[in-house]
């Protein structure tokens, strides 16, 4: 028996971890990267960033941080990346789909969550974590790796943009 797999172990600890926080985790990655399959690997190639490191990190609300601020890198340095810049997601399967339903269904969240996933990863991501995930300016700025300021200005635009295309919403309405 290895070591890793033995009750007790690192990899025990994370799996429990996960199995517990998974949705929580993913309604984050999904705020963060405004699709449900993006979110999906987005969290994957996160947690197994994690693992490595989950000795030093499991204690208390510091994983649900680290794993956060984990998630929100690894999507950005997906951005940077010249491949994932043409990359387009598509409602169409090749084969009818037998995962389990999205933990966050936009619908029944209302027009406003389908109004924030139109805005741009960086604000949506500081407008989920201030008012979806009720995180403070300081919090949200240690998850997004970025100082008050960054994080004060991102929700002020987001907001502002979430304002003008409510407004477009009534109009065409």
């Amino acid at each position: 028996m290895s070591t890793l797999s033995a009750p007790g172990s690192r990899v025990v600890d994370f799996e429990a971890y996960v199995a517990e926080r998974r949705p929580a985790l993913l309604r984050w990655a999904r705020a963060v990267a405004g699709d449900p399959h993006t979110a999906e690997d987005l969290l994957q190639a996160s947690l197994v960033r994690v693992l490595p490191r989950w000795e030093s990190i499991r204690e208390g609300a510091a994983a649900d941080a680290y794993v956060r601020r984990t998630i929100t890198r690894q999507y950005v340095s997906w951005q940077r990346q010249p491949w994932r810049r043409d990359e387009v997601v598509s409602s169409w399967l090749p084969e009818p789909a037998t995962s389990p339903p999205d933990p966050v269904d936009p619908r029944q969240a209302g027009e406003v969550w389908g109004l924030v996933l139109a805005l741009p990863a960086r604000q949506r991501a500081a407008v989920a974590l201030r008012f979806y995930e009720q995180l403070s300016v300081a919090e949200t700025a240690e998850v997004l790796g970025c100082s008050t300021g960054t994080v004060k200005s991102n929700t002020s635009r987001g907001l502002a943009a979430l304002r003008r295309l409510a407004a477009d919403t009534a109009l065409a309405g």
